[in-house]
């Protein structure tokens, strides 16, 4: 055992009511009459022990009397004692129920409470940090254990008072034998608490650490077990692979259970042991008060009782202590994940200082982090009202990158992006964001209706029927569903009963739709909008492009050169820099990267 083990216990004792009171605050949020009647039973069922350890005492002195007088009152008043007794003991039972019911209760509803909460704190944060390993592993913490501990804590925290109410009433029957049997009693009880405080430490030191293996092993199940995995999967066969570094982490994580449980097993036994034989010695004691006639055969089994019950109650008393330190250990993956700072954007202008200047990037550049190399660098563009944008380049040039930092998911290192004549920063975030009508390559298949999944392009009119039909209109998404068996409302994805699965194309233009519902946008992105499509199909959807978006500014990232032709403008990036500007055609006349780039193509249709 280590040489710092008063100043851990001093740490379990100050550690144990540190977040006691906000998780009282959060049950009492959750259901303030379950708590109140949660406290009530608790008072109960920590007075009525030694009541009833009391009436005991009474009443085998009663039936002594009794039996020596065979005085038929003396006999009377010892079957209400009898009766006395029964009704504390139901009393205790009702009351331990009680304590039961109401625990049973809150359980369900402080579990969906907290994870209520870390859902609504999740959706306060940015892009950057879900991109972020460490926020990723406070965020797991977070959700593994903390829709159980609060309830724990505060079940610990009664249970720590119940106990105490039992223990002073206790101790007060004890003095009346001897003051030094409240020592033993708190003797006894020691090292026990020795045993549990000396490990729960390590144990949630395991914890932590493993937050990224059980991440990993999450992954690799969905790897192994989800249907949009499943093909490569199988057909690659690395079921085996997959499923042999899951349990290669288990084997990992389960050597270091194993070596933990038996060092606090072995602990708790040789501790447990001494307790046992504290305990013992005052049934010794007390037992050798009766023999020489110091105690009556009802203050003797009032004693014994008290002891045995005494010694569990102060162990409980120890152990709860633990056992919230423990919770508290817990709690403070929940607060640490709640307490990450959430972006503030700032901005409140709702109209720009220059209406119909359009998009200007001046002199922008980022950096992701941890990278070595900027994304962008020195961009600078200016694109006009009702301006088609076509944006080519590699893979890494900084095409999606400079998407995202016109949505704001991002925030320039350096340098600025205005709309309208006002900087990005300076603009509210939701009123800016609603005039973006948007699809990422790596779209959402949302495993919902096919309304619903158009409906997500403006949660506004999530369930407007009118608005889906005229968003799908524009995406061409009317050219299959009346091979769907319920129209918009097919369920889409194979997750749940009678769902329907969609061609990538098909997909796509759900996607399509769904940039097409905010139909107060004057600012559409696309980026790879056809890449699943067929040539005939995205020929469709091309004619109808321009004239959709006559009023609006669209940009498009594409590697297709037949769709960039259509826009007024193309930028060819390369490594964050603008290569390129210009026309179709002058991109063509000037015969540089692009015309090549267009030629290699163009002969792949020869």
């Amino acid at each position: 055992m280590s040489n710092n083990a008063p100043q851990r216990w001093l740490k379990v004792v100050t550690g144990a009511f540190q977040y006691s009171l906000p998780a009282l605050k959060l049950v009492w949020q959750t259901d303030r009459r379950l708590l109140l009647w949660l406290g009530f039973c608790t008072l109960l069922a920590g007075l009525l022990p030694a009541g009833i350890a009391y009436t005991g005492k009474i009443l085998v002195d009663a039936v002594v009397q009794a039996m020596n007088s065979g005085a038929a009152a003396d006999q009377q008043q010892a079957l209400r004692y009898v009766l006395l007794e029964g009704v504390l003991v139901m009393l205790q039972l009702a009351a331990q129920k009680g304590i039961n019911a109401c625990q049973a209760l809150l359980r369900v509803q402080l579990g969906h409470q907290v994870n209520v909460i870390i859902l609504e704190k999740a959706l306060q944060m940015s892009l950057p940090q879900f991109e972020d390993a460490e926020f990723y592993d406070r965020l797991t913490r977070a959700r593994r254990e903390a829709s159980t501990r609060p309830l724990s804590l505060i079940n610990r925290l009664f249970s720590f008072f119940q106990n105490s109410l039992s223990l002073l009433t206790y101790c007060g029957l004890l003095l009346a034998f001897s003051p030094w049997a409240v020592a033993i009693l708190a003797l006894a009880a020691l090292p026990a608490f020795i045993a549990e405080t000396r490990f729960s430490g390590d144990a949630f030191r395991l914890f932590r650490w493993r937050a990224p293996e059980a991440r990993e092993q999450n992954y690799l199940e969905m790897l192994i077990a989800r249907e949009d995995y499943t093909k490569e999967v199988q057909l690659y066969q690395l079921g085996p692979v997959f499923l042999k570094r899951y349990q290669d982490i288990f084997q990992k994580v389960f050597g270091e259970d194993r070596a933990l449980t038996k060092k606090r097993n072995f602990w708790g036994f040789v501790l447990g042991a001494l307790s046992t034989l504290a305990l013992y010695g005052a049934y010794f004691w007390t037992v050798m008060a009766a023999l020489a006639k110091r105690l009556s055969l009802g203050e003797m089994t009032m004693y014994l009782a008290v002891f045995r019950q005494g010694q569990m109650a102060f162990a409980s008393l120890l152990n709860s202590m633990g056992g919230m330190y423990e919770d508290n250990l817990y709690l403070s993956t929940l607060y640490e994940f709640l307490e990450q700072p959430v972006p503030v954007y700032g901005g409140s202008v709702h109209t720009g200082s220059q209406p119909g200047d359009g998009i200007r990037f001046e002199q922008v550049s980022f950096c992701y982090p941890g990278a070595s190399k900027p994304a962008l660098e020195d961009f600078s563009l200016h694109i006009q009202p009702g301006y088609k944008l076509a944006l080519v380049g590699e893979n890494g040039s900084g095409k999606t990158t400079l998407i995202k930092l016109l949505t704001r998911l991002y925030e320039p290192s350096s340098g600025r992006i205005l709309l309208d004549g006002t900087e990005l920063k300076d603009w509210d975030i939701e009123v800016l964001r609603r005039r973006v009508g948007v699809i990422f390559q790596d779209f959402v298949r949302y495993q919902m209706q096919v309304g619903e999944n158009i409906g997500a392009g403006d949660a506004e009119a999530f369930h407007d029927q009118q608005r889906w039909e005229r968003a799908g209109e524009k995406g061409m998404v009317t050219s299959f569903l009346d091979r769907l068996p319920e129209g918009y409302h097919t369920q889409l994805g194979r997750w749940f009963k009678e769902g329907q699965e969609l061609s990538g194309g098909q997909w796509q233009r759900i996607a399509l739709a769904r940039a097409f519902m905010r139909e107060q946008a004057d600012i559409v992105i696309l980026d790879e909008p056809t890449a699943a499509m067929d040539p005939e199909a995205e020929a469709q959807i091309f004619d109808r492009f321009r004239e959709i978006t006559r009023n609006q500014i669209a940009i498009v990232i594409s590697h297709r050169f037949s769709t960039v032709r259509m826009a007024d403008q193309i930028v060819v990036l390369e490594q964050g820099h603008i290569l390129e500007q210009g026309s179709h055609d002058e991109l063509l006349a000037q015969d540089g990267t692009y015309a090549r780039l267009f030629q290699i193509q163009a002969q792949g249709y020869q």
